[in-house]
């Protein structure tokens, strides 16, 4: 028979309590700062790209990043491996880290996605979804930026009209998938040398798309955004090919 140890008999009999047991030490929570860190910089870089910032082809210089956002080269490294695999930026072999340079046959997928998503959250929207709200600021944003000249502001209030448009599914997964989209469309516009006019049709075109919305009729304006994403589509793929060489990135 196994016996209690002395000292728990000793306490027992004097009507004492024993200790209890001191648990062992919790282990240490990982250390997700770092991570942190590099979410936020990479989520920086993507903002600079979609705000045309950084354009395709562009170098990125390690150095300056790296001091302009105050952290390691290591970190930074680790970001550009990120964006690397995400297709946003391309690495060279003795020559650098540049920002990618979307082929044909990307632009032609990313309006395919285009139209799969964003017809189908307007077609399916409630009368006062919330994102109607943040579809009237992009086109007031659009108009301020169009009267003072400031073509890519232009491009990036689309932007926002565009993510508002697929806010209307009410789906975090389909907003996240989209921001990224977002980026990538961003870049073949880039390669476009005058923004006035690939972004001036669009003004105009996203006031009545919202007037639609606005009215609930929202079968129609999935119907009128579907042309007006085919239109889009021919025009960046009609100067794209004129001015770029066959094959971009993927060559």
């Amino acid at each position: 028979m196994r016996f209690p140890p002395l000292s728990t008999l000793l306490l027992s009999s004097s009507g004492m309590t024993p200790p209890a047991s001191t648990p062992p030490p919790a282990p240490a929570a990982p250390a997700a700062g770092a991570q942190t860190l590099n979410d936020r910089v990479a989520e920086l870089i993507r903002q600079k790209i979609v705000k045309g910032e950084f354009l395709p082809g562009q170098r990125l210089s390690e150095a300056a990043l790296a001091d302009s956002f105050e952290i390691s080269r290591n970190t930074l490294r680790e970001v550009f491996r990120t964006l690397t695999k995400e297709g946003l930026l391309k690495h060279a072999p003795n020559r650098g880290v540049f920002v990618a340079v979307p082929s044909i046959a990307s632009i032609i997928d990313i309006y395919r996605v285009r139209r799969l998503i964003e017809c189908q959250a307007l077609a399916q929207a409630y009368p006062r979804h919330p994102a109607k709200k943040h579809m009237r600021e992009a086109v007031e944003m659009a108009l301020r930026c169009r009267e003072a000249g400031d073509w890519l502001g232009v491009g990036t209030a689309n932007m926002e009209f565009h993510m508002a448009i697929v806010e209307l599914a009410d789906s975090e997964r389909l907003n996240n998938l989209f921001a990224h989209i977002l980026v990538e469309l961003r870049l073949a516009f880039g390669l476009l040398k005058d923004p006035e006019f690939l972004h001036a049709p669009y003004v105009d075109m996203n006031m009545k798309l919202l007037e639609l919305i606005e009215a609930g009729k929202f079968a129609e304006g999935s119907a009128a955004l579907n042309d007006y994403l085919v239109h889009s589509e021919r025009i960046v793929l009609a100067v794209y090919a004129r001015s770029m060489p066959e094959g971009g990135i993927d060559s």
